[in-house]
């Protein structure tokens, strides 16, 4: 009786071999990513995509509101809205402001935290407090710094007999705006002096002793060796910082809700305001849409940059 056997399959060729584990690994990296990208697309790109669309309608608050397509209606309405450029214009002041004098003090606080100086650990510690606290409650408790009646900064003002000085300081047209201001350096300060003294850490010593012995100061030592190799670190987080201030709305939310009278008044908390106290969603959406434009121009030009270092 004759048996008949199977021929054996034909052995893969080295490069069928690699090819076939390839479309194995990847299959196996987008079943792994499949989890943490789903709340990612739910959570972010479907929100963000949603409010691009709206930004082009005509979307109001309310239950079975008809909602239709109005194309480029909202942003014609946008440019010739004089309180958005008031509050565009609140933005950048306090976004320039802020990150300016954010960087000028993280940078003095971060030389310092770098000398070899006693209680040293614990000062870089206590820096990192306000950066721990959330917005909201970083608001609460300037607010009752800047009480009028019940201030702790009043009260300062009333022992030291200056009792001329007691202010409204959140109330006030001329003073709200820098009384915010100064809660903002304060509470985003402490990033910027942990990146910066990361960055001085990264500077070789060898450098500095060597400009030392050639009798350059401290102040051309500082020029001369550790703001050329900051500098990256510098565009880096001002960038950011930028970024971030510009979007700020929390802390500002809860120390003024933008006034008084518009004075507080930034592009985010006046997107707010359409689109839940007016209830001009589309509108609202409009004026999102162009934050993020303007958000993005600031990230490619940071981004270039980047890319010119990287390939000099």
């Amino acid at each position: 009786m004759t048996v008949m056997v199977e021929d054996a399959p034909p052995e893969l060729s080295p490069n069928a071999r690699r090819r076939a584990k390839a479309r194995s690994d990847r299959t196996t990296v987008y079943l792994l990513l499949f989890p943490a990208l789903v709340p990612v697309v739910v959570l972010s790109v479907y929100p963000l995509l949603r409010g691009i669309y709206l930004g082009f309608t005509d979307a109001r608050a309310g239950r079975n509101v008809d909602t239709s397509f109005t194309g480029i209606d909202n942003y014609r309405e946008l440019v010739g809205d004089d309180l958005f450029w008031r509050a565009f214009q609140i933005g950048l002041i306090w976004a320039l402001t802020v990150t300016i004098l954010q960087f000028l003090l993280a940078l003095g606080l971060a030389l310092l935290l770098d000398q070899p100086l006693r209680f040293r650990g614990f000062g870089r510690v206590m820096a990192l407090v306000p950066w721990a606290m959330p917005p909201v409650i970083v608001g609460i408790m300037w607010r009752l710094v800047y009480h009028p009646d019940a201030g702790l900064l009043n009260e300062v003002l009333h022992r030291l007999g200056a009792d001329g000085l007691r202010h409204n300081w959140l109330g006030d047209f001329g003073t709200a705006l820098p009384a915010v201001i100064i809660v903002g350096i304060w509470a985003g300060m402490p990033q910027t002096t942990i990146v910066l003294l990361a960055g001085l850490q990264g500077v070789q010593r060898e450098l500095h002793e060597a400009a030392a012995v050639d009798g350059a100061s401290a102040w051309q030592r500082f020029r001369g060796v550790t703001l050329p190799a900051l500098m990256p670190v510098i565009v880096a987080i001002t960038t950011l910082d930028f970024i971030w201030n510009f979007n700020s709305f929390g802390l500002v939310y809860v120390l003024t809700a933008g006034g008084p009278g518009g004075r507080t008044m930034l592009p985010m908390l006046f997107a707010y305001e359409e689109a839940f106290r007016y209830g001009n969603y589309g509108y609202a959406a409009a004026l999102g849409n162009v934050m993020v434009l303007i958000i993005v121009a600031f990230l490619a030009v940071y981004l270039r940059r980047r890319l010119r270092e990287a390939n000099a």
